[in-house]
């Protein structure tokens, strides 16, 4: 089979949406069949504006056809989703749009659904207002969010749902963190400047910076050296919360992929131990700490087991950057909505409530607690934080505030888009 772009990201969309698969993993198996770098960009436009907008053409598509597709050829289904895609999002032209569509039935060695595919794309075009009038009717589809978040969102968010929703939708900012260790910000935004990209100092983040879209950050200049690494500015708040000191023990549980362990590390020397219940994620922690030059102890094991690898030394600082929906990172993670299922959200706070009160202990006392979720969901966040704080006569919330975002019970959150971050929700807990 030829490696035609539009019918490999077919079926990969059609493993992300119908079969589960990540993403990520999606395109670490086919962009390797690519060969040009522009193939391989638009292999990932199409995958992520695909995951992205799939709800709302998923539902467009069942309009289009007398008969579903989705069981009996889903690539076919999910090439006919991507070329609403390109039509409507990419606003590639259209009559190479809809040629290069069905061209890529072929490719799928079904050149019999090329004629369908065809009258498809073109009854779109021609009822194309009054389709999309009723795909606008429903929050659902006119945000591409599944109903029970969309639900969810407006009832913990009422005057910022849509505002939510359409942040999820938006392309975000591509933003690093300078590594202190490494390099100034400034030199790193000279040197990135002089490599012809757009780059800028975030406003209050310290070691931020800003590029407006998203590329191959490892042949930026700087990647090899350790000068950067990519993380959201939400996720750049955690050090300033930990309020870090020069020979702290330091426990950062979840810790894979390590970006909060390494800007940890960055911000002081500690002894961290980094954790991490899933082995085959261990690795992308020890990667990250080499490429940057750092090192912790890192370690394989439950959070909310603390006896089979904890030490007995208490910690000064615990950083839980909590399982969990993932709800406040949808722009980035476009295809968690597809997979995220309102059934998982108790199996999540129990988690959350376990190991919350499993690593406690551990903090030493006059120590801090930084307990983090990347979900919107006040179920996860103020409500877990709040109902166990009432059976903790030793924890003390520390107040804070930041530029964006507001308070949440005991917390603060920042809602998808607030100041171009990521959703994220922070508590700051001191033993008393």
């Amino acid at each position: 089979m030829s490696q035609d772009t539009r019918a490999l990201a077919a079926q990969a969309l059609a493993e992300i949406a119908l079969r589960g698969a990540s993403l990520r993993d999606a395109m670490e198996r086919y962009a390797p069949r690519l060969a040009d770098a522009r193939d391989r960009a638009l292999l990932m436009a199409l995958l992520s504006d695909g995951a992205r907008w799939w709800l709302r053409f998923d539902a467009a598509i069942d309009r289009l056809l007398e008969k579903p597709l989705r069981q009996k050829e889903p690539a076919i289904h999910a090439l006919l989703v991507l070329g609403l895609v390109q039509l409507e999002v990419l606003q590639l032209p259209d009559y190479a749009a809809v040629a290069a569509t069905v061209q890529a039935t072929r490719t799928l060695q079904r050149p019999r659904m090329s004629g369908l595919v065809n009258a498809v794309l073109r009854r779109w075009q021609r009822e194309r207002v009054e389709l999309l009038a009723a795909l606008d009717a429903k929050p659902q589809t006119r945000h591409a969010h599944p109903a029970w978040l969309a639900k969810a969102i407006a009832r913990d968010w009422p005057e910022q749902a849509d505002a939510i929703m359409a942040a999820d939708n938006l392309e975000p900012s591509l933003m690093l963190r300078v590594n202190r260790r490494r390099a100034a910000r400034d030199s790193v935004i000279e040197h990135l400047r002089s490599g012809g990209y757009t780059a800028d100092a975030h406003d209050w983040l310290p070691d931020a910076i800003v590029l407006p879209h998203s590329t191959d950050v490892t042949r930026m200049p700087g990647f090899a050296a350790g000068e950067f690494a990519v993380q959201d500015g939400a996720a750049q708040i955690a050090a300033d919360l930990a309020d870090l000191r020069d020979g702290q023990r330091v426990l950062d549980a979840c810790a894979a992929p390590g970006g909060k362990a390494c800007h940890l590390l960055e911000r002081a020397d500690l002894a961290l131990t980094a954790l991490e219940f899933e082995p085959k994620r261990v690795a992308r922690i020890q990667q990250n700490l080499d490429r940057l030059g750092l090192k912790a102890h890192i370690v394989t094991g439950d959070a909310g087991q603390p006896a089979d690898w904890w030490d007995g030394k208490p910690f000064d600082r615990i950083l839980i950057d909590a399982p969990c929906s993932a709800t406040g990172v949808l722009r980035r993670r476009p295809d968690v909505r597809l997979h995220r299922r309102e059934s998982d959200i108790a199996p999540v706070v129990a988690q959350q409530r376990r190991i919350l009160t499993a690593l406690w202990p551990l903090l030493a006392p006059g120590g801090r607690l930084v307990y983090i979720t990347c979900s919107l969901l006040r179920a996860e966040n103020e409500a877990v934080v709040g109902e166990w704080l009432e059976t903790q006569a030793d924890a003390q919330v520390v107040a804070f505030s930041l530029p964006v975002g507001q308070s949440a019970g005991v917390g603060w959150q920042v809602l998808a888009g607030d100041g171009d971050l990521d959703g994220m929700f922070y508590a700051v807990l001191e033993k008393a």
